[in-house]
């Protein structure tokens, strides 16, 4: 398998409810419908297994780094992170890298 992954990891803000959490998955989830660069996308929230991970990932998948940078500044996506996903973040760990 070859390509360009992201994968972006997020801690809520105390207070976060599972309403809120569930509308930036449902937020997310609409935008492989719309951006044509997302081979594979997938989000969820931590399963609580080990503590002090962060809350919630997104995974997504590009054919190469064009692909990410097209969906990184898409206005569909500029428009979930700053509507909902900025005012909930209190932590954030992203990374980016080649698939091999």
């Amino acid at each position: 398998m070859s390509g360009f992954r992201h994968v972006v990891m997020f801690g809520w803000v105390d207070g976060t409810t599972t309403q809120q959490q569930q509308e930036v998955a449902d937020r997310l989830l609409e935008l492989p419908g719309i951006i044509p660069e997302i081979q594979a996308y997938s989000v969820g929230a931590d399963a609580g297994v080990n503590p002090g991970n962060h809350d919630f990932v997104v995974v997504a998948d590009f054919a190469d780094r064009d692909g990410y940078v097209a969906y990184r500044d898409h206005p569909a996506h500029r428009a979930v992170v700053d509507q909902y996903i900025k005012p909930l973040v209190a932590r954030r760990a992203a990374v980016q890298y080649e698939l091999r």
